[in-house]
């Protein structure tokens, strides 16, 4: 390994058809109707900002769940091959099922924890004003919102969310939280 370190801030976003609507504005005692087709309609993603470069990641799931977290590890292993990952996390029960503690043991079988290959850390518990990401979910929302009457299934709203945010460079201020710490790893 090249002993570069890439450390991500990740989380996991449900959108919901409904996301897409919020509030609009009408004519003044008119009623105004966005139409729904299926309110239950729903996708969830995963998604990780990389804190140096600021780009942001993201690839849609079924669910969350343990299965579905390995295969995001994995992607972002895929894109730096030859780099040690610290990922930064809320306390999802899936981030510690038996799957992803097997699949990280495995990954990191045989290395000290100074080379381990991904390493994951815990956001402070009930605390998501400290996660990056979810600055990011909240303008790829508020974006879906702005441009609610462009899209009019929620397969059209998905592949704008996706659109919107995968590969874009979000530089928010809390960002810096952790790179003054990371950068003494």
């Amino acid at each position: 390994m090249s002993g570069q370190l890439v450390v991500f801030a990740e989380d996991e976003s449900h959108l919901l058809w409904g996301d897409t609507t919020g509030y609009v504005w009408g004519q003044r005692n008119a009623r105004t109707e966005v139409p729904i087709q299926n309110i239950k309609a729903r996708q969830t993603y995963y998604g990780a900002l990389d804190l140096y470069n600021k780009e942001f990641f993201l690839t849609p799931s079924d669910k969350g769940n343990g299965e579905n977290t390995v295969a995001f590890i994995e992607r972002l292993q895929a894109l730096h091959p030859d780099q040690q990952l610290m990922i930064i996390w809320d306390g999802a029960s899936y981030h510690y099922c038996e799957e992803v503690r097997a699949y990280l043991e495995n990954v990191n079988k045989g290395l000290e924890e100074s080379d381990w290959r991904v390493t994951c850390v815990v956001f402070a518990p009930n605390a998501p004003d400290q996660n990056p990401v979810e600055d990011v979910w909240l303008k790829g929302k508020n974006f879906l919102r702005r441009h609610f009457h462009e899209n009019k299934t929620f397969n059209q709203v998905k592949d704008c969310f996706v659109k919107y945010l995968n590969k874009k460079v979000f530089d928010f201020n809390k960002i810096a939280w952790y790179l003054t710490e990371t950068q003494s790893v």
